[in-house]
């Protein structure tokens, strides 16, 4: 990924520090040697509790290139689940950065009895670590040959299948979706400095920011906190040309009163994924600054790329065309292909496909058609020039009086509201229709709402059926590392 590349351009730039191809070369080499020196061999199973930075970069590429695996947590999550999820993978070994220090710290030995060898950026505070710099003064070795279907990765997902499982990535459907990305019309090259704030740890952040930017020869300039204001500077003052964001980011931007119209205008790619970008979020970005941002979709399962508008002129409220190399067919509960226009459920199938959920066949077979499809669970239709458009997913939908109520779709209505923030949708029991209506909403700072001016504003717009019975008006809606909001996690019980 990093070979071939000229030496002396930069592959990284993190905490204010420029890593050129030719030195994160050096010390990855260096870091697979430090690693087979701590015993680490092919298929170990390795976690990195980093934050976004080069350790994350070195220890990542390293253990793909001794064929171990790679498994990045979150560093802020806190031990209880650290434990659990070493435990699900049998990870024998653990590179930790001074993010991820304090959850391990917290952790019980005897919750991590599979753990052997933890390098560690602050080994004198983690007992019976080994220190970083001591991994990193190893002499290098060769990078080992793997198979297309080794597991490269194992990254946690409640994806398709509800309870969050380990799924299985391979160096195959990893490298097959870079390559189906770079097939497109547009992707980034040499000279591009790409903005990285997606954590690393995530899907998106790992494979298409990270994964995409290093293989074109790219500049990934690494972000660990996200404001507007801060982002605006550095992308000015590092020539940012290609920014990669979920929709919080883009709701942030249009909602930043004092970004100067200019603020984007070094950008030549834009590009949401994650989860639905609101249409009135996308047009408030086009006539402001004149940015155009690319929908793609894609869920780990794919590695994670299956649809982008990058290179096309978008159509608001679509995630784009298929990538080429992958087959999309959208199917109704019987599993027979729905017609244009209509929506049905999204299958997938490709080289980029995963391998499974670790030890959990059932889930697999849950998601994996005996001839390679992947169930995605989410709803969708395509048009007939092959564009792809969203609904919901399918565990999402509420029936209200037997009729089928998309959540996305009202969201994407009070989000029209010049005072809403941001909006999340659920179905709660109602003893005459089944289920009811109800929305969660932030509102835009000043902006004087109640529950009653949004039911309105929905009712001019919706079905009946289709409108919030109850609105309720709270300071954040809970969301996952990139920014998709958690639907299942909205507190309806307390509201």
């Amino acid at each position: 990924m990093i070979e071939g590349h000229a030496g002396d351009s930069v592959a990284i730039i993190g905490r204010n520090r420029a890593t050129t191809y030719a030195e994160l070369a050096d010390l990855v080499g260096r870091a697979r040697g430090g690693f087979r020196a701590e015993g680490i061999a092919e298929g170990d199973r390795v976690v990195i509790v980093c934050s976004n930075g080069v350790p994350f970069v070195v220890a990542y590429l390293a253990l793909l290139g001794i064929g171990a695996v790679a498994v990045p947590l979150d560093p802020t999550s806190p031990a209880g689940e650290l434990a659990r999820e070493i435990e699900t993978v049998g990870a024998i070994g653990a590179v930790v950065d001074r993010a991820g220090s304090a959850a391990w710290r917290d952790l019980d030995g005897a919750s991590i009895p599979t753990i052997r060898t933890v390098i560690a950026a602050d080994a004198a505070e983690l007992p019976g670590a080994v220190a970083a710099s001591q991994v990193m003064a190893a002499d290098p070795v060769p990078v080992v040959d793997v198979r297309p279907e080794q597991l490269a990765a194992l990254l946690f997902t409640s994806g398709t299948a509800g309870a969050p499982r380990a799924a299985m990535l391979t160096h195959g459907s990893m490298r097959a979706n870079l390559d189906q990305a770079r097939s497109g019309r547009e992707h980034l090259a040499p000279g591009d400095v790409a903005y990285g704030v997606i954590p690393l740890y995530h899907v998106y952040g790992l494979n298409v920011v990270l994964g995409q930017t290093l293989l074109s020869g790219a500049t990934l300039l690494l972000v660990q906190r996200f404001d507007p204001a801060t982002a605006i500077e550095s992308i000015a003052e590092r020539g940012v040309t290609v920014l990669f964001g979920a929709p919080p980011l883009w709701v942030a931007f249009s909602q930043f009163a004092e970004a100067p119209e200019n603020s984007f205008s070094s950008i030549r790619i834009a590009s949401s994924g994650a989860s639905k970008l609101p249409v009135a979020v996308a047009e408030s970005l086009e006539q402001r600054f004149g940015l155009v941002v690319a929908e793609g979709y894609g869920l780990t399962e794919a590695s994670p790329v299956v649809t982008s508008s990058a290179g096309l002129q978008p159509r608001h409220g679509s995630v784009g065309v298929v990538l080429d190399g992958i087959d999309l067919r959208i199917v109704d509960e019987d599993g027979d292909d729905v017609l244009v226009g209509d929506a049905g459920e999204l299958w997938v199938r490709g080289p980029n496909v995963f391998a499974g959920y670790l030890d959990d066949p059932a889930a697999t077979a849950r998601v994996l058609t005996a001839d390679g499809w992947l169930r995605t669970g989410d709803l969708g239709y395509c048009d007939e020039d092959g564009f792809v458009y969203l609904v919901d997913r399918a565990k999402d939908l509420i029936i209200v009086s037997g009729f089928n109520v998309f959540p996305a779709e009202v969201e994407e209505v009070l989000l029209s509201h010049p005072g809403v923030a941001e909006a999340g949708v659920v179905g709660v029991p109602h003893p005459h229709t089944g289920e009811a209506v109800k929305a969660f909403v932030v509102v835009v700072d000043g902006a004087d709402l109640d529950e009653e001016t949004l039911i309105d504003h929905a009712r001019l717009q919706l079905a009946r059926y289709k409108c919030p019975s109850k609105v309720v008006i709270v300071d954040e809606l809970p969301r996952n590392a990139a920014g998709k909001l958690l639907r299942r996690a909205l507190d309806v019980s307390n509201h």
